[in-house]
């Protein structure tokens, strides 16, 4: 029984690999329209919901192909109305305050003046380490060098340091939220014993 089990797992039937070959063939160029119709936003990962849609373009696209049960046209359907309405909230979003905030979430500051802010990291689920990190990727080794870290709503850090703060006018649009903060190298009370040294 194992062994029927394990030449199932890699039976060979070339009208499969013929259907697959074939949907491919047909479905790549359906998602390719319907990609470049709805404009570049489709593809882009400002936001979370712009993450989701992407993930289920693809999950779409693999069932159309190897899920027998899934007819041509069925597949072609899903993808226009994943697609359609991203091209939808987006555009609503722009013009509406309460969507965008509802289908956006909002940056957060987690580094000011070379002091990280605590309470920011806590409710993001961010460790210093991993602030510090993003610092020294942009070369920077100090965070005292540092004007602000900012958690984009794409889930990655932006890195200001201060001689590139200028006006702080890209700030805008990011809650300069009162929040406790620490020194530099300072870690949290429940960090201490933590076998990671300052940065």
């Amino acid at each position: 029984m194992f062994f029927d089990s394990w030449n199932e797992i890699f039976r060979v039937s070339w009208n499969e690999i013929f259907r697959v070959l074939v949907m491919a063939g047909l479905a790549y160029p359906i998602l390719i329209a319907a990609v470049r119709a709805s404009g570049k936003r489709t593809l882009s990962k400002m936001n979370a919901f712009d993450l989701v849609v992407t993930v289920a373009l693809g999950s779409t696209l693999a069932t159309i192909l190897l899920n027998r049960q899934v007819a041509l046209w069925e597949g072609a359907l899903a993808l226009g109305s994943l697609v359609t309405l991203q091209f939808v909230t987006a555009w609503a979003s722009v013009r509406f305050r309460g969507l965008r905030r509802l289908v956006k979430a909002e940056p957060t500051l987690l580094l000011h003046e070379g002091r990280l802010l605590h309470e920011a990291m806590r409710r993001q689920r961010v460790t210093p380490d991993e602030v510090r990190q993003a610092i020294r990727a942009q070369g920077t080794g100090a965070l005292e060098l540092v004007h602000a870290v900012v958690l984009e709503t794409d889930g990655s850090f932006s890195v200001i340091s201060r001689s590139q703060h200028g006006s702080g006018s890209a700030m805008d649009g990011v809650p300069q939220r009162q929040t406790r903060h620490l020194d530099v190298g300072q870690q949290p009370a429940h960090e201490h014993g933590d076998r990671h040294g300052p940065a």
